[in-house]
């Protein structure tokens, strides 16, 4: 199934030069008067190599049929990640390096799809959005409105996104999974 490179997120599987890869992190970069690109991390799941390619917006990305099963993710132990099968309570673990940059938006309790291929777990695939909590950030400011002025935040899962002036620490904020970035208080 062929899908712009822009829909790329990471957790997908691709088929990528005749092999199967695992999208570990995307990034939308549109360089001044060049043309946009996707710069994307792959793991081949053969090699376990991890490399860089840049994609044009508009390339076609072979996406990988795999058996997605909805999970919920329990908790993590060091590099194990643990999920649960909603259907039947089965259990699966993945390790850190098989889920790459998604690790920053596991929750307890968060809903996700686990994808297998010949019967072993090769990645996940987020939700659009997840809900984090804010642990670190600088005072917020009273009378600060929406602006293009941001300063960094530090989330529940280590993750680090640029928010607006007037959060605050303790709050729930939106992240868009794919780009990593700010959308709204939750």
């Amino acid at each position: 199934m062929a899908i712009p490179a822009t829909q790329m997120r990471p957790g997908m599987i691709i088929k990528h030069n005749g092999e199967l890869h695992a999208v570990f992190s995307v990034e939308h970069r549109t360089p001044g008067n060049l043309r946009a690109f996707i710069q994307a991390k792959l793991r081949n799941l053969r090699t376990g190599a991890m490399f860089e390619h840049r994609f044009r917006s508009p390339d076609p990305i072979d996406r990988v049929v795999v058996d997605e099963i909805p999970m919920e993710f329990l908790y993590n132990d060091g590099d194990d990640y643990y999920f649960m099968n909603t259907e039947n309570y089965e259990q699966t673990h993945l390790k850190r390096d098989t889920l790459g940059d998604a690790v920053e938006y596991l929750t307890a309790n968060l809903q996700i799809t686990v994808s297998f291929f010949d019967g072993v777990a090769v990645g996940i695939e987020l939700p659009q959005t997840v809900e984090l909590t804010v642990v670190e950030t600088e005072p917020g400011l009273k009378s600060a409105t929406a602006s293009s002025v941001t300063k960094p935040a530090t989330l529940e899962t280590g993750l680090v996104v640029q928010v607006p002036p007037f959060i605050n620490e303790g709050e729930k904020i939106r992240v868009d999974t794919a780009e990593g970035a700010y959308l709204s208080r939750a």
